[in-house]
Protein backbone atom coordinates (compact mmCIF):
# COMPACT_ATOMS: atom_id res chain seq x y z
CA UNK A 1 0.00 0.00 0.00
CA UNK A 2 1.36 3.56 -0.83
CA UNK A 3 1.11 6.08 1.74
CA UNK A 4 1.56 9.02 -0.45
CA UNK A 5 1.32 9.43 -4.07
CA UNK A 6 1.32 12.42 -5.79
CA UNK A 7 0.65 12.48 -9.84
CA UNK A 8 1.20 15.12 -12.05
CA UNK A 9 1.50 18.05 -9.61
CA UNK A 10 2.76 21.49 -10.17
CA UNK A 11 2.78 24.40 -8.04
CA UNK A 12 2.50 28.18 -9.74
CA UNK A 13 2.98 30.94 -7.95
CA UNK A 14 2.75 34.47 -9.38
CA UNK A 15 5.22 37.06 -7.99
CA UNK A 16 5.30 41.03 -8.36
CA UNK A 17 8.43 42.28 -10.44
CA UNK A 18 9.65 45.48 -9.96
CA UNK A 19 12.67 47.47 -11.72
CA UNK A 20 15.38 48.88 -9.16
CA UNK A 21 14.64 52.86 -8.62
CA UNK A 22 12.37 55.36 -6.72
CA UNK A 23 10.44 56.17 -10.11
CA UNK A 24 9.82 52.27 -10.80
CA UNK A 25 8.89 51.92 -7.02
CA UNK A 26 5.56 54.43 -7.32
CA UNK A 27 4.70 53.01 -10.91
CA UNK A 28 4.56 50.11 -9.67
CA UNK A 29 1.53 50.87 -6.99
CA UNK A 30 -0.02 51.69 -9.79
CA UNK A 31 0.73 49.41 -12.47
CA UNK A 32 2.11 46.61 -11.05
CA UNK A 33 3.36 43.81 -13.36
CA UNK A 34 3.61 39.80 -12.14
CA UNK A 35 5.22 36.92 -13.18
CA UNK A 36 4.35 33.44 -13.26
CA UNK A 37 7.16 31.27 -11.09
CA UNK A 38 7.13 27.58 -11.56
CA UNK A 39 8.01 26.28 -8.56
CA UNK A 40 7.25 22.83 -9.23
CA UNK A 41 6.67 20.87 -12.21
CA UNK A 42 4.73 17.69 -13.19
CA UNK A 43 6.11 15.26 -10.64
CA UNK A 44 5.00 11.91 -9.86
CA UNK A 45 5.97 10.61 -7.00
CA UNK A 46 4.62 7.11 -5.13
CA UNK A 47 6.22 6.38 -1.44
CA UNK A 48 5.38 2.74 0.69
CA UNK A 49 4.01 2.87 4.29
CA UNK A 50 7.07 2.03 6.10
CA UNK A 51 9.69 3.84 3.55
CA UNK A 52 12.44 5.96 4.97
CA UNK A 53 13.00 8.44 1.91
CA UNK A 54 15.65 11.16 1.38
CA UNK A 55 13.92 14.17 -0.44
CA UNK A 56 17.05 16.79 -0.89
CA UNK A 57 18.11 19.17 -3.62
CA UNK A 58 19.14 23.18 -3.76
CA UNK A 59 17.55 25.89 -1.94
CA UNK A 60 14.43 26.93 -4.22
CA UNK A 61 14.78 22.96 -5.91
CA UNK A 62 10.53 22.62 -4.72
CA UNK A 63 11.04 20.63 -2.40
CA UNK A 64 9.21 22.60 0.93
CA UNK A 65 6.78 23.69 -1.77
CA UNK A 66 6.22 19.80 -2.49
CA UNK A 67 5.55 18.64 1.13
CA UNK A 68 3.71 21.38 1.85
CA UNK A 69 1.20 20.52 -0.57
CA UNK A 70 1.74 16.96 0.54
CA UNK A 71 0.43 18.25 4.31
CA UNK A 72 -2.02 20.13 2.92
CA UNK A 73 -0.66 23.81 3.70
CA UNK A 74 -0.58 24.43 -0.18
CA UNK A 75 -2.80 23.61 -3.17
CA UNK A 76 -1.25 22.47 -6.22
CA UNK A 77 -2.19 24.37 -9.14
CA UNK A 78 -2.49 20.80 -11.38
CA UNK A 79 -2.41 17.68 -10.25
CA UNK A 80 -3.50 15.16 -7.42
CA UNK A 81 -2.07 14.31 -3.81
CA UNK A 82 -3.17 11.25 -1.73
CA UNK A 83 -1.84 10.86 1.71
CA UNK A 84 -3.04 7.59 3.90
CA UNK A 85 -6.06 7.67 1.41
CA UNK A 86 -6.97 11.41 2.53
CA UNK A 87 -6.89 14.79 0.12
CA UNK A 88 -4.40 16.94 1.87
CA UNK A 89 -6.24 20.11 0.59
CA UNK A 90 -9.82 18.94 1.08
CA UNK A 91 -9.08 16.87 4.17
CA UNK A 92 -6.78 18.52 5.89
CA UNK A 93 -8.13 18.53 9.60
CA UNK A 94 -8.52 14.48 9.10
CA UNK A 95 -5.29 13.90 8.18
CA UNK A 96 -3.62 16.13 10.58
CA UNK A 97 -4.67 13.52 12.98
CA UNK A 98 -2.65 10.37 10.79
CA UNK A 99 0.70 13.26 10.30
CA UNK A 100 3.51 14.98 11.94
CA UNK A 101 5.94 18.04 10.76
CA UNK A 102 9.04 19.37 11.40
CA UNK A 103 9.76 22.91 9.69
CA UNK A 104 13.16 23.48 11.02
CA UNK A 105 13.01 27.41 9.80
CA UNK A 106 9.32 27.22 11.28
CA UNK A 107 8.24 27.00 15.44
CA UNK A 108 4.93 25.56 16.22
CA UNK A 109 5.61 25.63 20.32
CA UNK A 110 4.12 28.44 21.94
CA UNK A 111 7.38 30.88 22.34
CA UNK A 112 6.58 32.89 25.85
CA UNK A 113 5.44 29.10 27.38
CA UNK A 114 7.28 26.02 28.52
CA UNK A 115 7.23 23.28 25.55
CA UNK A 116 5.42 21.26 28.25
CA UNK A 117 2.46 23.76 28.07
CA UNK A 118 2.36 23.23 23.99
CA UNK A 119 2.53 19.58 24.75
CA UNK A 120 -0.43 19.47 27.06
CA UNK A 121 -2.23 21.60 24.50
CA UNK A 122 -1.31 19.17 21.72
CA UNK A 123 -2.43 16.09 23.91
CA UNK A 124 -5.89 17.83 23.84
CA UNK A 125 -5.95 18.79 20.25
CA UNK A 126 -5.24 15.26 19.08
CA UNK A 127 -7.42 13.99 21.98
CA UNK A 128 -5.38 11.86 23.58
CA UNK A 129 -5.90 9.53 26.32
CA UNK A 130 -4.21 11.43 29.65
CA UNK A 131 -2.49 8.16 31.31
CA UNK A 132 -1.54 7.36 27.16
CA UNK A 133 0.09 11.16 27.06
CA UNK A 134 1.40 10.87 30.17
CA UNK A 135 3.46 7.66 29.47
CA UNK A 136 4.70 8.86 26.20
CA UNK A 137 5.55 12.43 26.86
CA UNK A 138 7.96 10.76 29.66
CA UNK A 139 9.34 8.62 27.35
CA UNK A 140 10.35 11.14 24.55
CA UNK A 141 11.90 13.47 27.50
CA UNK A 142 13.76 10.98 28.16
CA UNK A 143 14.67 9.67 25.23
CA UNK A 144 15.99 13.32 23.99
CA UNK A 145 17.29 14.42 27.34
CA UNK A 146 15.16 17.20 27.78
CA UNK A 147 13.51 16.96 31.41
CA UNK A 148 15.54 20.43 32.47
CA UNK A 149 14.13 21.95 29.37
CA UNK A 150 10.52 21.41 28.64
CA UNK A 151 9.97 23.62 32.04
CA UNK A 152 11.57 26.14 30.68
CA UNK A 153 9.91 29.30 28.19
CA UNK A 154 10.83 28.20 25.04
CA UNK A 155 12.26 31.93 23.90
CA UNK A 156 15.07 30.87 26.40
CA UNK A 157 16.35 27.52 24.54
CA UNK A 158 18.89 27.58 22.19
CA UNK A 159 18.16 26.66 18.56
CA UNK A 160 19.45 23.29 18.96
CA UNK A 161 17.89 22.39 22.12
CA UNK A 162 13.93 23.96 21.11
CA UNK A 163 14.71 21.63 17.94
CA UNK A 164 14.81 18.89 20.14
CA UNK A 165 11.27 19.94 22.11
CA UNK A 166 9.79 20.60 18.39
CA UNK A 167 10.60 16.84 17.43
CA UNK A 168 8.95 16.00 20.70
CA UNK A 169 5.91 17.89 19.50
CA UNK A 170 5.60 16.24 16.35
CA UNK A 171 5.19 12.73 17.08
CA UNK A 172 3.34 13.20 20.10
CA UNK A 173 0.20 11.81 18.91
CA UNK A 174 2.21 8.96 17.26
CA UNK A 175 1.64 9.83 13.67
CA UNK A 176 1.60 7.20 10.39
CA UNK A 177 3.68 9.65 7.75
CA UNK A 178 6.03 12.21 9.33
CA UNK A 179 7.35 15.24 6.95
CA UNK A 180 11.18 16.38 8.35
CA UNK A 181 12.01 19.21 6.66
CA UNK A 182 15.33 20.07 8.47
CA UNK A 183 15.19 18.75 11.06
CA UNK A 184 18.86 18.72 12.43
CA UNK A 185 18.87 22.00 11.68
CA UNK A 186 21.53 23.70 14.64
CA UNK A 187 22.07 20.55 16.74
CA UNK A 188 25.11 19.20 17.77
CA UNK A 189 26.85 16.00 16.75
CA UNK A 190 25.42 14.14 19.90
CA UNK A 191 21.91 15.40 19.43
CA UNK A 192 21.79 15.14 16.00
CA UNK A 193 23.14 10.96 16.43
CA UNK A 194 19.79 10.78 19.18
CA UNK A 195 17.72 12.00 16.10
CA UNK A 196 18.78 9.59 13.97
CA UNK A 197 18.59 6.77 16.18
CA UNK A 198 14.82 7.84 16.97
CA UNK A 199 14.19 8.28 13.24
CA UNK A 200 15.42 4.79 12.50
CA UNK A 201 13.58 3.41 15.76
CA UNK A 202 10.42 4.51 14.86
CA UNK A 203 10.58 3.57 11.14
CA UNK A 204 11.33 0.15 12.39
CA UNK A 205 9.53 -0.51 15.26
CA UNK A 206 5.71 1.50 14.37
CA UNK A 207 6.52 0.85 10.39
CA UNK A 208 6.31 5.10 10.19
CA UNK A 209 6.96 6.02 7.18
CA UNK A 210 9.65 9.44 6.67
CA UNK A 211 10.00 11.73 4.44
CA UNK A 212 13.05 13.75 5.65
CA UNK A 213 14.66 16.76 3.62
CA UNK A 214 18.23 18.08 5.03
CA UNK A 215 21.26 19.93 3.44
CA UNK A 216 23.24 17.65 6.35
CA UNK A 217 23.32 14.92 3.71
CA UNK A 218 25.17 12.78 6.72
CA UNK A 219 21.41 12.61 7.64
CA UNK A 220 20.63 11.06 4.14
CA UNK A 221 23.47 8.51 3.85
CA UNK A 222 22.90 6.95 7.44
CA UNK A 223 18.91 7.23 7.30
CA UNK A 224 17.29 6.72 3.65
CA UNK A 225 17.68 3.58 1.85
CA UNK A 226 16.35 5.40 -1.02
CA UNK A 227 16.27 9.36 -2.25
CA UNK A 228 14.37 11.64 -4.78
CA UNK A 229 16.39 14.37 -5.58
CA UNK A 230 14.63 17.21 -6.81
CA UNK A 231 15.92 20.57 -8.87
CA UNK A 232 13.65 23.61 -10.51
CA UNK A 233 11.06 22.08 -9.54
CA UNK A 234 11.55 18.46 -11.33
CA UNK A 235 12.74 15.15 -10.61
CA UNK A 236 16.16 14.22 -11.21
CA UNK A 237 16.94 10.77 -9.67
CA UNK A 238 14.44 8.61 -7.65
CA UNK A 239 16.02 4.97 -6.78
CA UNK A 240 18.66 3.68 -3.84
CA UNK A 241 21.35 5.68 -2.69
CA UNK A 242 23.63 2.46 -3.88
CA UNK A 243 22.31 2.44 -7.62
CA UNK A 244 22.85 6.91 -7.47
CA UNK A 245 26.27 6.01 -6.52
CA UNK A 246 27.09 3.82 -9.13
CA UNK A 247 25.92 6.48 -11.98
CA UNK A 248 29.28 8.37 -10.97
CA UNK A 249 31.74 7.09 -13.07
CA UNK A 250 35.33 8.13 -10.92
CA UNK A 251 36.82 6.88 -7.61
CA UNK A 252 39.49 8.80 -6.13
CA UNK A 253 42.80 7.45 -5.06
CA UNK A 254 45.39 8.73 -2.23
CA UNK A 255 48.67 6.80 -2.61
CA UNK A 256 50.95 7.91 0.62
CA UNK A 257 54.58 7.86 -0.24
CA UNK A 258 57.35 6.36 1.25
CA UNK A 259 59.58 8.56 -0.62
CA UNK A 260 59.26 11.46 -3.19
CA UNK A 261 59.11 11.44 -6.93
CA UNK A 262 58.81 14.05 -9.56
CA UNK A 263 58.21 11.50 -12.63
CA UNK A 264 54.70 10.20 -12.12
CA UNK A 265 52.72 8.31 -14.82
CA UNK A 266 50.68 9.32 -17.65
CA UNK A 267 47.43 7.91 -17.78
CA UNK A 268 44.64 8.95 -19.59
CA UNK A 269 41.60 9.30 -17.98
CA UNK A 270 43.16 9.91 -14.47
CA UNK A 271 43.55 13.49 -13.45
CA UNK A 272 45.75 14.61 -10.59
CA UNK A 273 44.20 16.48 -7.81
CA UNK A 274 47.20 17.06 -5.38
CA UNK A 275 51.15 16.19 -5.65
CA UNK A 276 53.32 16.99 -2.88
CA UNK A 277 56.41 14.73 -1.55
CA UNK A 278 54.09 13.13 0.57
CA UNK A 279 50.94 12.77 -1.16
CA UNK A 280 49.31 12.19 -4.70
CA UNK A 281 46.05 12.20 -4.80
CA UNK A 282 44.03 11.36 -8.38
CA UNK A 283 40.58 11.37 -9.64
CA UNK A 284 40.12 8.39 -12.00
CA UNK A 285 37.73 8.22 -14.90
CA UNK A 286 36.33 3.84 -14.59
CA UNK A 287 35.32 3.85 -18.13
CA UNK A 288 38.79 5.38 -19.46
CA UNK A 289 41.46 3.63 -17.07
CA UNK A 290 40.50 0.99 -14.82
CA UNK A 291 41.75 1.18 -11.14
CA UNK A 292 43.63 -1.60 -11.36
CA UNK A 293 45.63 -0.62 -14.30
CA UNK A 294 46.13 2.84 -12.36
CA UNK A 295 47.12 1.20 -9.43
CA UNK A 296 49.89 -1.41 -10.89
CA UNK A 297 51.46 1.67 -12.54
CA UNK A 298 52.10 3.72 -9.80
CA UNK A 299 52.79 1.20 -7.40
CA UNK A 300 55.58 0.54 -10.05
CA UNK A 301 56.79 4.08 -10.08
CA UNK A 302 56.62 5.10 -6.72
CA UNK A 303 57.71 3.93 -3.91
CA UNK A 304 54.19 3.59 -1.85
CA UNK A 305 54.12 3.34 2.30
CA UNK A 306 50.07 3.03 1.80
CA UNK A 307 47.12 3.13 -0.28
CA UNK A 308 43.24 4.82 0.13
CA UNK A 309 40.79 4.18 -2.30
CA UNK A 310 36.80 5.43 -1.83
CA UNK A 311 33.87 7.06 -4.13
CA UNK A 312 33.47 10.74 -4.54
CA UNK A 313 31.53 12.48 -1.82
CA UNK A 314 27.79 12.48 -1.84
CA UNK A 315 28.22 15.94 -2.23
CA UNK A 316 29.49 15.87 -5.53
CA UNK A 317 27.66 13.16 -6.83
CA UNK A 318 24.36 15.18 -6.02
CA UNK A 319 25.89 18.46 -7.62
CA UNK A 320 26.66 16.31 -11.06
CA UNK A 321 23.09 14.91 -10.90
CA UNK A 322 21.83 18.95 -10.42
CA UNK A 323 24.01 20.42 -13.72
Amino acid sequence: MNAIEVHGVSKDFRAKVKPPGLWNSLKSLVSPQYKNVKAVKNINIQIKQGELVGFIGPNGAGKSTAIKMMTGILHPSRGKISVLGFNPQEERQQLAFHIGAIFGQRQQLLYHLPAMDTFELYSKIYELEESDFKKHVQELIKIFKIDELVHIPVKKLSLGQRMRCEFVASILHKPEVLFLDEPTIGLDIIAKRRVRELIRKLNKEQNLTVILTSHDLDDIEELCPRVIVINQGKVLYDGSMERMRKRITTKIMEFHLAEQTNKLPTIPGVKILIHTPALVKLEVNKKRAPVRKVLSAYMTACKVADVVIEEPPIEEIIEKLYQ
